[in-house]
């Protein structure tokens, strides 16, 4: 048995326990969540359906997976500590890396001996007559509490279309979002990839490295911008922490929570070739700067994000070699971040290796998977193993698969058949004492700003409950409506809503409501609607 594994293991059992509080998931949401209400002396269970904490961390283990967020960033501030401890060995943290640090925070903080590895929720169910929840998993355990915090992520449920002949194929297949631990070898292989978003971006080009046949599958392209990924050296690291205060600030105030000042200019006052000096530099850049720091208006102005758009196209059209292929990669029916744009690393430069192909699917479908490869009409691509890059059930999937019941037995599936509906993504009408993070309804932008706001929200809005004699809180109706309307207006005035087959909108998954799954406003407004709520008497909730 790991040493990292070897905390409170799941395991059969029929006995009930009490806590103050339980936590869904030990990733980064839920292990802040930990620490947090340590910090006000409840006693809190976590249950984490993994070995090991690390949530996204852990499952998306696939070739290539790194963070999109600069990685000092994608990390914890409550700690000056923990800060000053850890080394950050790259501007983009890879996934062993992410992991290794989740790792570290557990074994700094002490965390494991309060998660329960290894142990998946079967159900929440809300009594009204106790203002108890009783948490049930599959393991046959029962956990009984006043607060129910689910921090299972808005991307933890991978999304796999259900292709027909899936169960005849002869070779190996694999789905990103829940890789194998062991090392998959590719060499000398013929690989197909089914997907071309952040995911596939990430591992295309390394797998194409050892593959003898790498065959991408694309149905929508994407507007990748280049990473320009580097290791730091001990004098940026130094920099780093010197300035970790100013940094964070910025991160917490950032549109998208990212360490970057606005650009503080619009695209009309420029000339076109003052736009294409200034957008040049923010591509070279790399990251999101392309952006964050070239013009303010790229997501609020067709014009601007048209110029914007093109920019990248000519990019494509001159890395990649053969027209037809970089024709066939360049979005052109959706405006640039209609989509989540992801960050690449060689990404579009794959394409001119010998061995990488790229098929359109957009007008014409796969039809099946073969025995011996997929077919798409009347072609079949031969592969001896196929990757599904395909995505995740976004922002709702993870709590609508749990059987989560609030007054009157109504379940969190139900509530949500025609889409999300919650008061700041936390709280939800009709479910007492459920405070989510990173749920439904809170900004799409760098998860770990997100969450410690939440989580300090969530944290301060017991402590008030508990210093007030109090011992309920509940969003309310109109409140929910309200935030609703609040984050469509939002989305409406921007680009985001004019996106293809966006999960930004559940419109990856057939059959699910399409609705905003997120805020939109940006991650600095966001902490002051919440901050607004708490100061007012948390308005928007009953408090009883």
């Amino acid at each position: 048995m790991s040493v990292h594994t070897q905390a409170v293991q799941g395991k059969k059992t029929s006995r009930n326990e009490e806590f103050d509080a339980v936590v869904v998931g030990a990733g980064i949401g839920g292990m802040r969540m930990l620490h947090e209400l340590r910090q006000l002396g409840l006693s809190v269970k976590v249950i984490e359906a993994a070995p090991e904490v690390g949530g996204t961390w852990f499952w998306n283990r696939y070739p290539g997976a790194r963070t999109d967020s600069e990685s000092w960033v994608y990390a914890y501030s409550f700690s000056k500590e923990l800060q000053d401890e850890w080394d950050w060995s790259e501007r983009f943290a890879t996934q062993p890396e992410a992991l290794a640090y989740l790792k570290y925070v557990a074994d700094r903080f002490d965390m494991r001996k309060d998660i329960l590895f290894n142990t998946r929720v079967n159900s929440a169910i809300y009594d009204e007559q106790s203002n108890e929840w009783t948490v049930t998993t599959e393991q046959g355990g029962t956990y009984t509490c006043k607060y129910f915090i689910p921090a299972s992520g808005l991307l933890s449920l991978p999304y796999k279309p259900d292709f027909n002949g899936i169960n005849n194929f002869q070779g190996e297949w694999y789905v990103t979002g829940n890789w194998p631990e062991e090392k998959v070898d590719f060499t000398g292989k013929r690989v197909a990839v089914i997907g071309t978003g952040a995911t596939a971006v990430q591992v295309i080009p390394i797998v194409a490295l050892t593959a003898e046949q790498l065959t991408v599958f694309q149905r929508t392209p994407n507007y990748v911008m280049p990473g320009r990924n580097y290791v730091l050296t001990e004098d940026e690291r130094q920099s780093i922490r010197a300035n970790s205060d100013t940094i964070w600030a910025m991160a917490r105030q950032h549109f998208f929570g990212f360490a970057m000042a606005p650009a503080g200019r619009v695209m009309a006052d420029f000339t076109p070739e003052e736009q294409q000096k200034i957008l040049e530099g923010g591509w070279e850049a790399g990251g999101f700067r392309f952006i964050f720091e070239t013009f303010d208006d790229l997501l609020v102005n067709d014009e601007s994000n048209a110029v914007a758009s093109e920019f990248v196209r000519n990019k494509i059209r001159a890395i990649v070699n053969d027209p037809a292929t970089a024709e066939m990669l360049c979005p052109k029916d959706y405006p640039l971040a209609g989509k989540r744009p992801p960050l690449g690393h060689f990404y579009y430069e794959t394409f001119n290796r010998d061995n990488v192909s790229l098929v359109d699917v957009s007008n014409n479908p796969i039809t099946e998977i073969a025995k011996n490869g997929v077919r798409v009409g009347n072609d079949e691509y031969e592969a001896d193993v196929i990757i599904f890059a395909t995505g995740f059930d976004a922002g709702t999937g993870a709590l609508t698969h749990m059987n989560v019941q609030g007054r009157g037995g109504v379940t969190l599936k139900e509530k949500w058949e025609h889409g999300p509906r919650t008061h700041l993504g936390i709280g939800v009408d009709a479910f007492p004492n459920m405070f989510m993070i990173s749920g439904p309804q809170t900004p799409f932008a760098n998860i770990p700003v997100v969450i410690e706001g939440a989580v300090e929200w969530i944290g301060q809005a017991i402590k008030s409950l508990r210093d007030n004699g109090l011992d309920r809180i509940e969003a309310t109706p109109d409140a929910t409506e309200a935030w609703n309307d609040h984050i469509a207006q939002i989305v409406n005035a921007t680009v985001l809503s004019k996106g293809k087959r966006s999960w930004f909108f559940g419109d990856n998954v057939p059959g699910k409501a399409h609705a905003s799954l997120f805020y939109f406003g940006g991650a600095g407004e966001y902490r002051r609607e919440c901050l607004a709520s708490a100061e007012n008497n948390y308005d928007g909730f009953v408090v009883a």
